[in-house]
Formats: C-alpha cells, structure tokens, sequence
C-alpha cells in the first residue's frame, strides 16, 4: 500500500483488524506488482491500497502486466468525500476512467451501508475465474461514517469443468498450446502423459504468470517472443488445441510479418476455456499408467574462471546454485533467450517471467512473491534499465527482511531496443548502426548507473561481479544466508 488523506481511516483500522498486514511500497508501481507477485505465488488475490486517482495511475503499468497474467487482484483506491468532490479540488479526477483501462470489474461504494457488500463483492470478483483486476473505490466519508450494516460473504467460484468434446490428439501435427493455471506441475505432468500416449506437442503460451520450470518434470518449452523463432516454432503445426490459452500472436507489427504467429489453414481448437479448469481436464485425460517424460537433472559446474562474465557463464552459475522450489522472476529481458535454457537445467522452480510487457515487473513480482511464500529462495533476474523503473521495491525488500536476491544485468543500455532497431529497419541499414541522436536515446550510461550504491541506499547489501568466478562465487553465498542482497553482473 501507498496511503494518503482520503484512506487514513483504512490505515487506522489496521491495528484493529490483527488479520490483515500492511506492507508499505515507496512507489504504487511497486504496490500493483507485488500484489501480482503474490497472488501468483499463492492463487489467491492480494490487495493494493492506493491514493485517489494519481496513485493508481502510479500503478497502472504493473495492473497491465497482472490483467495479462489473469491474476487475482483487489484494488481499493481512495476518494474524495462525496461533499468534497463539486469543488473539483487538486487531486480531483475521474478515477474509474483510470481504473477501467487495466480492471475487469470496477464499483464505487455509494454509502457507508454499501461499503462492506461492495468490498465482498470485489473479493468475489477478483477470483474469476479466470483471475481479474477488480476495483474498489471508496470516498473517504464512506469510510469516517458509521454502519451497522451486515456482510455476507460471497464464496469463490471454482473453475468450471470443460463441457466440450475431447479434440483427437492423435492426428498428425496437433499441439496443445497451456496457458492460465495450466502451467503447474500437475498440468504439466498429465500433459506429458497425453503427449507421450498420443504424440501431440505440448507448448506453454505467453502471458503465463507462474510456470512449473527446471530439471525433473516434463518441461515443455513457451513460444518464442520474436516472430522469427515463433514462426518455424509452429510451423509444423495442423491443429492447435487451446487449454486456457488463445491462439499466438506477435508483440508488435513488423515489416512483411504476419500478426498470428500460426501457419496459414491452422486449425484452431479451444478445448478448455479460459475460467475452465485446465488442470482438471488434463488429469481427467491422461493415462495414470503411461510414465511422464521427464528432462532428467544432471550435475552443473559453475564456472570459476576469471574471464569476463558472459551470459552463459550467469547462466551456467544460476542452473548449478539454484535450489530446489525457489521462484524466479523474470525481467530478463534481451539476456532471457540465453539465460533461460540454462534455467531449464536447474533444480525445479516456478518462473514467473514478464506477461504484459510492461517495463518495472520484476523487482515487484519478487517482493511479493517473497511474502506469499517465506521459507523459498526468491530470486530477481532484472535488466538494469528496466529495475529503474521500480527500484524502490528494495527499500521493501529490506524493511521487511525478505529472503530475495536480485541479479542486475548490467549492460548499461537499452539492448533490447539495439535489437528491435535492427528488426523494424527503423534505422534504414539493417544492421545495428546508429546515428548520435538515436544511440543517446538507447545508451543508458554516462553517467553510470552504480548498482551497489543505489541498493546499499535502500537497505541491501550489494555485490558487484564482473568475471565468471566472482559471480559464481556470490551467486553461491546469496542461495546460503538470509535476507535480501543484490548482485550487479557486469555485462560489457
């Protein structure tokens, strides 16, 4: 929560309501992500308490991000006093107008009488399923006024079964594309026995918020980002069989590149929809008796020379130290295609990477990722330019002592946007080369950005590795003590 005048009655109430904990973000943007986090790492939603309408518009990037992921989340957002509103003071605005732009559901308490029914109705709504932004908002007299009105909980809904017929999975070319809640070990498990038994392809969607990742479970591999890996990726593809999924589609628009990624006369099938039970339908399918493929774990040596740190010499120290049942969040980034396949050789973990596409999710994914779920090593992989946006979640991470360590890449420049400039022909060469103006515009350097400092001012000791036995080294020491540490890898 990031409280203001409109909501300090709700603060109050905290020393009276012993249940409900109060986690204080420097940032809304941080708020709305680690409410993310943590739903995700529990299934349940968490809460974001906000200020009026600027504050959730602080926090309408990482509300993108969890819409996409379909995770539960229930928003209250402060108002002025409904008498307060005619004279349209500094911080008046339309609040649903920003509400609406990332939530499912958005009411506003009409009474003190209503106020306890509206946030029920909210809870409920958050559930889904599928999961849902909802948003409460609540003028601030609504909360000051007294009410003996009576709440009647609403219960959940559970995920419904499937009501249509079972695709056959045995014709030639047919994949079966997870998306939703269908990426859990469970779902996984059984869809590897479908795709042992039948010969189907099973493939993860993107936009998945939490995916069962690592050595010693069938790994199934998530659609490429990049239209020229998505594209021979589903190639072969006949028939797409979608379980709480929809049919892939390129982030952007490119030059002579189509907007869907599957081939031409794919036949699409939505087996299991999104709000239905994936994991239940795939259990319900597969044979108990078949084996599940498993990729078989192997030992991993961390490297330990002094050469420059690379990126497979990161990754190779992540697979070898990584401890079972931790939770990776993902802001990887352009370093994410190499640094993932190494991650699939380590110890089974849940990855939670980006899903809406919203730059400053991974910090905050992982400071609530680390409340849901304390006794798990949480671990941050995040770009340094796109940590900027949401540092201030380490001030967090050390106030409430969280067992989070967060690997900052640093390249000190926009990489992605190098990549993306050479893709669109933006640049009218076809190759990275760029003019003054424009690299000033993807360089994030001069002056800078010293990692260490900007932790160790918030409150986490911090490292800096810049060859591959230094980075091993500290990557190794973090997985063994308590508490919150950032490591800057030098990327250069």
């Amino acid at each position: 929560m990031n409280p203001g005048t409109s909501e300090m009655h709700f603060v109050a109430a905290l020393d009276r309501v012993p249940g409900m904990r109060g986690v204080l973000c420097l940032f809304e943007g941080v708020c709305s992500g680690a409410a993310d986090g943590y739903a995700r790492a529990t299934g349940r939603p968490a809460a974001t308490l906000l200020h009026l309408g600027p504050g959730l518009g602080n926090g309408l990037a990482n509300f993108h991000n969890a819409r996409k992921a379909r995770t539960p989340i229930v928003s209250i957002v402060g108002e002025h006093a409904t008498a307060h509103l005619k004279v349209d003071a500094p911080l008046t605005s339309d609040i649903q107008a920003f509400a609406r732009t990332v939530s499912n559901c958005v009411r506003t308490a009409a009474s003190a009488d209503d106020l306890g029914q509206a946030a029920a109705a909210t809870v409920a709504d958050a559930w889904g399923p599928p999961g849902q932004i909802a948003m409460l908002i609540v003028p601030a007299d609504h909360s000051w006024s007294q009410t003996a009105q009576p709440v009647v909980i609403r219960e959940p809904r559970r995920p419904a079964l499937p009501t249509g017929p079972v695709p056959d999975l045995r014709r030639p070319g047919t994949a079966i594309l997870l998306g939703g809640t269908a990426a859990h070990p469970r779902a996984l498990a059984a869809a590897g026995r479908i795709s042992a038994a039948t010969g189907a392809r099973i493939m993860i969607a993107r936009g998945v918020g939490c995916i069962a990742w690592g050595a010693g479970r069938f790994h199934a591999p998530q659609v490429p980002y990049f239209p020229e890996g998505a594209l021979p990726f589903l190639a072969g593809v006949k028939h797409l069989v979608l379980v709480e999924s929809e049919q892939p589609v390129s982030f952007f628009a490119y030059p002579d590149t189509p907007s869907y990624m599957t081939p031409e006369g794919c036949e699409i099938v939505t087996w299991v929809k999104r709000g239905e039970d994936g994991t239940a339908a795939l259990e319900a399918l597969a044979d108990p008796g078949v084996p599940v493929p498993i990729t078989p774990r192997q030992a991993v040596e961390a490297p330990c020379d002094d050469g420059p740190l690379t990126l497979d010499s990161l990754g190779l120290a992540l697979a070898a130290y990584l401890p079972e049942n931790a939770v990776v969040s993902d802001e990887m980034v352009s370093s994410g295609p190499k640094v993932l396949p190494y991650l699939a050789q380590a110890a089974p973990h849940d990855w939670m990477p980006v899903t809406g596409g919203s730059i400053g999710q991974g910090l905050p994914v992982a400071l609530g990722a680390a409340i849901a779920a304390p006794g798990r090593r949480v671990v941050a992989l995040e770009a340094d330019g796109s940590a900027m946006y949401t540092f201030q979640a380490l001030w967090t991470m050390a106030r409430e002592k969280l067992d989070i360590t967060v690997v900052v890449f640093a390249n000190r420049r926009y990489r992605i946007l190098d990549i993306e400039m050479q893709r669109t022909g933006a640049n009218g060469l076809g190759a990275i080369a760029l003019g003054p103006a424009a690299n000033d515009m993807i360089d994030i350097g001069r002056p800078d950005l010293d990692w260490v400092k900007l932790s160790e001012g918030c409150g986490v000791p911090a490292t800096r590795a810049a060859t591959s036995r230094e980075f091993s080294s500290q990557f190794r020491d973090a997985m063994n003590e308590p508490g919150p540490r950032l490591i800057e890898a030098l990327l250069l």
